[in-house]
């Protein structure tokens, strides 16, 4: 990474999923895996689940295909500085701060991802509905252990890779400080986001998750919509067979999310997104913190 300039960064969380979110419009920036893991550190850096580097879609390789559908692209990283597909969460505190910068308006826009376009429906205040695609659910079976105690996770695919386990109390995943052992490992090589998910009452369940490169965190869209649309197939509810839409409440550590899933089997998302500081930090700290 190379700048002369001081770099200009916010902080935002969904459901206290936090992001240092990174304005770069014209892809300007080089944020190597080092210098993410850098920013992210809560001691020594900004602090953060991960980053969102805020780039026009015209301006990133990997997103120019999409700049006829969507102005922005979202450039995810982990808090490990490893590449992530999709991350619900960060969609909808993405989302917020384009409208906090003057760059949308309120209402419908469409948000470039490493999974495809994203739906967002924004308003000025409050909750932020996002689009998520469909869920695909691979037929790979998958078995979670952890502590001498083993269950059968749901294969579940939100752009991003999950495996939801469904247990008796969620003080079962232990500290999630490390990856919960899984097998078999071939059916997810680039690694998975792991759910553990008890029942909290009709349509609500409560999960804590080990999301791939950032430990436990406190909050995932994407697990969330996968555990609701894993939870429906446990209860017998396919809305593409009874024709309406299915709402699952999803509790997380840091608040809830409601996850529906429509008859044409889109998922949609809603919560909340927050922006809470912006600020400017020296590229010769950085640097210097990742030689």
């Amino acid at each position: 990474m190379t700048t002369a300039q001081r770099i200009t960064f916010l902080k935002g969380h969904g459901t206290e999923n936090d992001f240092v979110i990174v304005p770069d419009p014209d892809g300007r920036l080089d944020l190597s895996a080092a210098a993410v893991a850098r920013i992210c550190d809560r001691r020594a850096g900004l602090g953060g689940d991960g980053v969102l580097r805020v780039v026009r879609s015209a301006a990133h390789p990997e997103a120019r295909a999409l700049a006829d559908e969507a102005e922005w692209f979202m450039d995810y990283r982990n808090g490990d500085g490893s590449i992530a597909e999709m991350c619900g969460n960060g969609v909808r505190v993405f989302a917020r701060y384009l409208l906090h910068a003057g760059l949308v308006e309120a209402g419908d826009i469409a948000i470039a991802t490493r999974a495809g376009v994203r739906r967002v429906h924004l308003a000025k205040t409050g909750d932020v509905t996002v689009s998520m695609g469909r869920a695909e659910l691979p037929a790979e079976s998958v078995v979670v252990t952890l502590d001498g105690r083993s269950w059968p996770a749901h294969n579940v695919n939100m752009g991003n890779p999950h495996a939801v386990a469904f247990v008796a109390d969620l003080a079962h995943a232990g500290d999630l400080l490390s990856v919960p052992p899984f097998s078999p490992a071939a059916v997810y090589p680039d690694g998975v986001n792991i759910e553990f998910v008890a029942d909290r009452g009709p349509r609500h369940v409560a999960m804590r998750v080990h999301e791939r490169g950032s430990g436990e965190t406190r909050s995932c869209g994407t697990g969330a919509c996968a555990v609701a649309v894993a939870t429906a197939r446990r209860d017998g509810v396919d809305p593409s067979e009874t024709g309406t839409p299915v709402t699952y409440t999803v509790d997380v550590l840091g608040g809830s999310l409601s996850i529906t899933e429509l008859p044409d089997g889109t998922v949609e998302m809603t919560g909340p997104a927050v922006i809470v500081a912006e600020g400017t930090f020296d590229p010769d700290w950085l640097t210097a913190a990742v030689v």
